[in-house]
């Protein structure tokens, strides 16, 4: 049978016995009016607070008046109701793993709600709540309760451990004068019951509170009524907005130190000791929450100082903590697939990216700024373009030459109009023909644009001076030769090194092959010394390197890659799986992000530790005068050192026209006893 889309009711009753025959004892009359009635009551309060949910009807007896009045009212704006048996789903695995599979229903429904029928007796109630354990109650806080039964086991039900996170819990006690008072933990209703009963009052509701005893779960009483006259409007019945005020609850909060997020000073040094928080981004979130709704936090630090890995399914370190509901809440983490299946997430702040620490852009040589201006590809293809344009030009006047018997053009000559051309000191025109003339036109044309690109482009460059360029992405430093780079230990753990293990971009997988794990100290004298980059988280370095390795103009000899590598998809806080104050943390966290406090509280705590750090070293100046960038507006004059390379381009021009004239000579040696030879024979003869 189908069922409208909406509703779903998931209705667990723990009777072994009849419910009819059980109440029928109790009342000494007979049971199917009580049953309609309380039938009525319970279907007043699905109209009025689970419209829109998923509902399912189960039941461990067919036959209590109590479902079949449910399942008749049910029925007039359902079309189906399924039933199943408590007692005998439980007795087979294969049965129950199937029912569990799709026993919440459809996730497009607004809600789930749950009705518990406990009237007949409390001996096997255990068999309710052994499923609603296997089916992950406790998973679902929002999940509504509603608990029909006697008047015996108000306390023991709604405070059971299954419902540890549910926020929205009733208990319809029905009161039956006959019965004999029962004997509560709770002296307070027990005195209610003893006093107060009266046979007018016989549906007394409860309604279980998280945080309402001092920060503790308790039951209320809310309501007396009668059981034919239910109210109507039973609005008042389930909170609304139940998490303003904790009653100072005490929250169990695990930590590892990570600074802007975290920072703290162990109480002492055994493991997962208690800490006294620093200011940081935790520290403030936590202040703003535990004021706003008062909670209080008792934060420790994780014994492991890991935030988890899996392994066999069960994890390690905060998360593994939080597997267990040995804590509410942990951070700071980043969002794993593997994690959220234990846990809950909470993205709190802003994510830190890794950067690349490399030695700051220093001067190119300015021997080479003659041919800078262009790149090294345009200056192959002007080469190329000197020698294509002058055999062209000497095939052309060939050609001429063919046809007009007229003088023609030697290569050598083409060849040195278009270098001159370039040079803007052209030898005369060696065309004869308009052909060539068109040729030259076009080539002069040509040369024009070059050369004005290039005295430009070389004014630029001899009076600013060329930076080189450090590496700003993995491709980058994977491009240069004999460059090596490293990371510290502890930031090859967890997500990170997730990461880099399970990545499979070949880039991403060479990065890691050939990374080295080195101290920060170690690694930023690597970094001067050349070659050498660092990957870092980005808050970190840029405290660092501001705090100990920067002057007073903050210049410093290290350059920080503007391209952040972002690794982690989030970062925030866990909470333990159906923790019920979860929505209420992320919405004041969201509402704080997006009016800008948390990026602002970021970037105060990180100007504030640099002020800390430099006041407590004492430093007046750590980096030396010689790596402080020169001002790019001061006036500039050239000199030897700005035009060294048009020296060299003379030396070597002498050079190349020594080696010509040692050829020629060598040449001409070789060459004159041939032709005295020649001269001799001829004179015999």
């Amino acid at each position: 049978m189908m069922m409208p889309l909406g509703y779903h009711i998931v209705v667990l009753a723990a009777t072994v016995m009849s419910a009819a025959h059980v109440i029928s004892q109790e009342m000494g009359g007979p049971v199917e009016p009580v049953g309609v009635d309380v039938g009525v009551m319970v279907g007043q309060v699905v109209e009025h607070h689970f419209t829109g949910c998923h509902l399912v009807l189960f039941t461990t007896t067919q036959h209590s008046h109590v479902f079949s009045s449910i399942i008749r009212l049910m029925s007039v704006s359902v079309e189906a109701i399924v039933v199943a048996e408590a007692g005998w789903v439980s007795q087979d695995q294969l049965t129950q793993d199937h029912l569990l599979k799709g026993l919440w229903g459809d996730t497009r429904t607004a809600c789930r709600a749950l009705i518990l029928d406990v009237t007949t007796s409390n001996n096997n109630t255990h068999l309710t709540f052994r499923l609603a354990e296997a089916a992950g109650l406790w998973k679902m806080p929002e999940t509504r309760v509603v608990v029909v039964g006697g008047t015996e086991e108000v306390e023991g039900i709604l405070l059971h451990n299954n419902f540890r996170n549910i926020v929205h819990a009733l208990y319809l006690a029905v009161h039956f004068p006959l019965q004999t008072p029962p004997l509560y933990r709770n002296t307070r209703l027990r005195k209610i019951f003893q006093q107060e009963a009266s046979v007018s009052e016989r549906v007394w509701v409860y309604r279980r509170c998280l945080y309402c005893n001092n920060g503790e779960a308790d039951v209320q009483l809310i309501c007396k009524c009668n059981i034919t006259s239910f109210p109507q409007y039973v609005d008042y019945l389930f909170y609304h907005e139940p998490f303003h005020n904790f009653m100072g609850h005490k929250m169990l909060f695990s930590t590892v130190p990570y600074f802007p997020y975290m920072d703290y000073t162990r109480d002492s040094e055994e493991p997962g000791t208690k800490v006294t928080v620093k200011d940081s981004l935790d520290a403030r979130l936590l202040s703003t929450i535990a004021t706003k709704l008062n909670i209080s936090f008792e934060i420790r630090e994780q014994p492991e100082r890991s935030r988890g890995l899996q392994k066999d399914g069960r994890f390690s370190g905060m998360v593994g903590q939080l597997q267990r509901e040995e804590i509410d809440v942990s951070g700071p983490m980043a969002t794993l697939a593997e994690r959220i299946r234990v846990m809950e997430f909470l993205s709190a702040y802003q994510v830190d990216v890794m950067s690349i620490v490399s030695l700051k852009p220093t001067p190119l040589p300015q021997h080479l700024s003659l041919i800078r201006p262009f790149a090294g590809e345009l200056w192959l293809a002007l080469l190329m373009s000197v020698v294509a344009w002058g055999a062209t030009l000497w095939i052309l006047q060939r050609a001429w030459w063919f046809v007009a018997r007229d003088r023609g053009v030697q290569f050598n000559t083409a060849l040195l109009y278009g270098w001159g051309a370039l040079l803007e000191q052209p030898p005369p025109d060696p065309s004869i023909n308009i052909s060539g003339q068109v040729l030259v036109g076009w080539w002069l044309v040509f040369c024009l644009v070059i050369t004005t690109g290039f005295r430009s482009s070389l004014i630029a460059h001899l009076t600013v001076q060329g930076k080189s360029h450090p590496p700003e992405d993995f491709e980058d430093l994977l491009a240069r030769n004999n460059w090596k780079w490293g990371i510290e230990p502890w930031l090859l753990s967890g997500g990170v090194l997730l990461y880099f293990s399970r990545h499979t971009d070949p880039v991403v997988k060479q990065i890691y092959r050939e990374t080295e794990t080195v101290s920060l100290a170690e690694a930023l004298q690597k970094v001067k010394g050349g070659g050498y980059s660092f990957l870092a988280v980005n808050f970190k370095i840029e405290v660092e390197l501001a705090s100990y390795h920067a002057d007073n103009y903050g210049q410093s000899p290290f350059y920080i890659s503007k391209k952040g590598l972002v690794l982690l998809a989030a970062f925030g806080w866990g909470f333990r799986k159906g923790a019920p104050f979860y929505q209420r943390f992320r919405q004041l966290v969201l509402q704080l992000e997006d009016c800008g406090i948390i990026p602002y509280w970021t970037e105060e705590l990180q100007a504030q530790r640099v002020k800390e750090n430099r006041a407590a070293a004492a430093m007046v100046t750590r980096a030396s005068v010689e790596n402080t960038l020169p001002d790019d507006n001061a006036e500039v004059i050239l000199g030897l050192n700005h035009l060294q390379g048009v020296f060299y381009l003379l030396f070597l021009g002498s050079f190349l026209s020594i080696l010509t004239l040692l050829a020629e000579n060598i040449n001409h040696i070789h060459s004159s006893p041939q032709a005295n030879n020649n001269c001799s024979g001829k004179q015999e003869k």
